[in-house]
């Protein structure tokens, strides 16, 4: 019986991060917000879907590397539509040979940081750790809406302790309680979600006033980083100054060398705001 999807399409990716930072968290709203699940699994509840093991149950700790799998759609149907098998890895430096263990198949990390935190002791092991085995990455700025919350701090973080190219695809609205949704980049909209279906359910508008210069500011950063994807991008920025929206879009996927620069999101767990929007891209 052949496959729905053929294996050239699916990919492994694994979720690594300092302890705390919200790994497993992470997992269990691409899990939601993909279909997989029906229900948001919450780590203190001991009812996270990667968290089997009764100890990280009982310490709400991951311990040993979990895989689970969901489908990716395409981006607005723009691509073919994936399989995606994620490894959720353990973020306490005792297990770090677990992360070890993983990096060896991934096609892909989704790097998490914590928006207070930044890039912690444990972070710069497993940047370390995806440098040998160059895997592609893409930064995940978590609890946004977290009392001491700085998303550009996060980024300059990276520069500077992990020598990366962080290339943020969305800047936030807000932070910490005032946290309400983020500024895509790409489309030059804002998102808004609705608390009424835990986010799954998110909307477009105008980019806030007060955000548009610092918004153009970033785009031109990512439109920049996305020309570099490939000769003919170059080019074409170099002779526009600007890229077609689903060039962009294609060059943030794909482009340019995924060891060398990194995409930037920015979410709320708790708040359900960020994921959805991040999980289609």
């Amino acid at each position: 019986m052949p496959r729905p999807i053929p294996l050239e399409r699916y990919r492994n990716i694994g979720i690594s991060a300092h302890i705390d930072a919200g790994k497993t968290t992470t997992t269990e709203r691409i899990l939601f917000y993909t279909g997989m699940s029906h229900k948001l699994g919450e780590v203190h509840d001991g009812a996270a879907t990667t968290d089997w093991m009764a100890q990280e149950q009982e310490r709400g700790i991951t311990i040993t590397s979990a895989a689970v799998s969901c489908f990716w759609p395409g981006m607005d149907r723009g691509f073919e539509p994936h399989r995606i098998n994620i490894i959720d890895t353990p973020g306490h430096v005792d297990f770090t040979i677990e992360v070890e263990r993983s990096m060896r198949v991934l096609d892909g990390a989704v790097m998490v940081y914590d928006s207070v935190g930044g890039v912690q002791p444990q972070s710069e092991t497993v940047w370390r750790q995806a440098n040998k085995y160059h895997v592609p990455r893409l930064a995940f700025v978590n609890k946004m809406d977290r009392p001491g919350a700085d998303f550009f701090r996060v980024v300059r973080m990276m520069q500077e302790r992990l020598k990366a190219n962080p290339v943020p695809i969305v800047i936030p609205v807000g932070a910490e309680e005032h946290f309400t949704g983020v500024v895509d980049l790409i489309k030059k909209r804002t998102i808004v979600w609705d608390d009424a279906t835990q986010g799954m359910v998110f909307n477009y508008a105008p980019v806030p006033d007060e955000l548009l210069s610092t918004a153009q500011e970033w785009r031109e950063k990512m439109v920049s980083a996305a020309a570099e994807a490939s000769d003919a991008l170059m080019d074409k920025y170099l002779e526009t100054a600007t890229l077609m929206r689903l060039r962009s879009s294609k060059g943030c996927v794909f482009g340019p060398s995924p060891v060398k620069s990194s995409r930037c999101c920015a979410a709320a767990p708790l708040k359900t705001k960020g994921y959805s929007a991040c999980s289609m891209r």
